[in-house]
């Protein structure tokens, strides 16, 4: 993404990253730390959340990950803000990406831990491309290792924004994602 379209999609201040991207070594203690998030989504939502799932690198035991908990949330209709933000923000959890060209996703950040809140659509293809991505890794070690090495390496380099260093591994998603058998998304 350019620097104008993240402009375009952030809520509130731009922030560049502070500091280097940080690759951890699994910790057993991701899988609690989803567990205590998502049983405080389903508090400030209730039935409004249709499905809450663990995704992203600190999803797939034995692999090294930025120590940030992503969480995929589904709802009925990303696009009705009025029927989960409010309750999402008074439970701790700040807006801070709409991407209403990128399957309609919003993305909070929770304010007091290291949590990326993805918001979706029930039925949004993009859920089950995350979803098969997570489970491939968990399930293929030659992937597993080749993704971590990808991120290691670009790990390595200094971006100026956080979304510089995940648009870098596209390419290394795609080919993983070519061998699980589904096509990746479009930016």
């Amino acid at each position: 993404m350019t620097e104008e379209q993240l402009r375009a999609s952030v809520v509130g201040e731009l922030r560049p990253l502070a500091g280097p991207i940080v690759i951890a070594d699994y910790d057993p203690e991701w899988p609690l730390r989803f567990r205590r998030e998502e049983e405080k989504i389903r508090a400030a939502l209730g039935d409004a959340a249709v499905q809450i799932e663990h995704a992203g690198s600190t999803s797939v035991p034995g692999l090294a990950a930025k120590p940030i908990i992503d969480i995929v949330l589904v709802v009925a209709d990303s696009t009705d803000e009025d029927a989960y933000v409010p309750a999402l923000e008074a439970a701790g959890y700040a807006l801070r990406i709409r991407e209403p060209e990128w399957f309609e996703h919003r993305m909070f950040r929770e304010r007091n831990t290291n949590v990326n809140l993805h918001v979706f659509s029930h039925g949004c293809e993009e859920i089950d491309r995350m979803l098969v991505f997570r489970d491939w890794l968990r399930a293929n070690q030659s992937d597993r290792e080749l993704y971590e090495q990808t991120k290691r390496e670009l790990a390595l380099k200094k971006w100026k924004y956080g979304q510089n260093y995940a648009d870098a591994k596209t390419a290394v998603v795609a080919e993983i994602m070519a061998r699980a058998g589904s096509p990746p998304a479009e930016q």
